[in-house]
This record gives structure tokens, sequence and C-alpha cells, in this order.
């Protein structure tokens, strides 16, 4: 598969590595038990890592039903199920590091990796929460490592939860007049949606008519959370 992506000028590593954890991640309260965790630039080497994943993940295109009629999936999907071997070790590294860092609050380690590419602008996913499985009645956790070039993941509150609490995001962060927050993540970025996140609010990539290079998600999750 071939995409245009445009390489990073922060990212000349030649080595596909992880920067630490730990005090580099900022967190963020959303009210009502939800936060968000932000590390900037955890992957270096994220343009190459883009490379290996467009040229080696079996990426399938899906359809759904939507207003009574099937319509194609906006982004190409892989998903890698409990026990599957991960398409690059440091995607295994990825896991472990994050289940060792959070497993005081999650109590148990990510398990499954979902994967998706964003071609272009035209790509996208509507306003949602991971809610298929415990999500939907359990607090947890889900974390999205972004290689590639940047898009915006969009966050606001369900209807009847509480507004976003005023705090600093960070340098991929920021709160609209709306209370829409919307965080720029490429390039190596890693965002962690903890808490009732997934019960409480919504998340969503959107389309964009801006000329925008293509963008791979690696959705890191616990053991029946969807």
């Amino acid at each position: 598969m071939s995409a245009a992506l445009q390489a990073s000028l922060l990212d000349f590593a030649d080595d596909i590595s992880l920067g630490p954890l730990g005090d580099a991640v900022t967190r963020r309260p959303l009210g009502s038990g939800a936060w968000l965790d932000v590390r900037p630039g955890w992957l270096a080497g994220a343009d190459a890592l883009f490379g290996c994943l467009l040229d080696s993940v079996p990426w399938r295109a899906e359809e759904r039903e939507m207003y009574q009629r099937i319509v194609a999936v906006p982004r190409l999907l892989s998903f890698y199920d409990e026990g599957a071997p991960l398409p690059h070790p440091v995607l295994e590294e990825a896991r472990d590091r994050l289940s060792a860092h959070y497993a005081d609050e999650l109590g148990e380690p990510f398990r499954t990796a979902g994967l998706c590419l964003y071609r272009d602008g035209r790509d996208s996913v509507a306003w949602h929460g991971d809610r298929i499985g415990r999500s939907r009645t359990e607090d947890t956790m889900v974390a999205i490592l972004s290689v590639g070039a940047p898009r915006q993941l969009l966050l606001r509150p369900r209807p009847g939860s509480a507004p976003a609490r005023s705090a600093s995001t960070g340098s991929v962060g920021g709160t609209s007049d709306s209370g829409v927050l919307r965080h720029n993540l490429g390039h190596g970025d890693l965002i962690v949606m903890g808490g009732s996140c997934q019960r409480t609010w919504e998340h969503a990539v959107p389309k964009t008519s801006k000329p925008v290079g293509p963008r791979i998600s690696i959705q890191f999750r616990p053991r029946g959370v969807r």
C-alpha cells in the first residue's frame, strides 16, 4: 500500500524506540470521574514505524448500515486480539510499558490492539465512546498511540455529563468555546482516556478539507473492552 507522508522535521531518529512515561505524562481531570493523560512524542522514529505498519498490516475495508443503507466505513481497520502477535516489536513493548505504568489504576494489563488507517482528510470516525463490553458499565482505559501526519482528536461530554474542567493541556491540546477538547495527535504522540471517560465522554476524528497526510492510530485496550 502506498500513501504520501510528509516526514516530521522533529523526528530524525533512525531507531524506533519509546521514551519514558512517568513525569512526562500530563493528566487532565475531566469531571464525573473521567480523565485524560497526554504524552507528546512518546515514540521516536514514528515515521519509520508508520511505513512499516502501512506495508505489513493486513488492512481491510468494512461496511455498516446507516440510515437504512450500507455505507463504507471511512477508514481502514485491523484488529489484533488477545494473544495475537502484533505487527512490530515496539508495539508489544508499548503495550507492556502501558500495562506496567497503569497497573495500580487499571488493575489488569492491556491485551488487544486495534489499528485504524486514516488515508487523508476524507477518512474519519464519528462521535462515540468505546462502550462495547465492560466499558459500558465499568471504568476502564483506552490508550492511543499515533504515527503519521497529525489529525485532530476531539472530545466532548456526553449529554448530561459534567462540563470540561479548566486545566492546562500541554502543547498538543486545547479547549474551544463550545467545550470541545482538541488534541492534534501524530508523530508518536500518546493519549490515554481513563476512568469513566468512555461512558461520560465521546471522542471523534472529524473529516477535514485541509490537505493532510495519512495517519495510523493504535488503540490498546484491556480484555472485554471495544
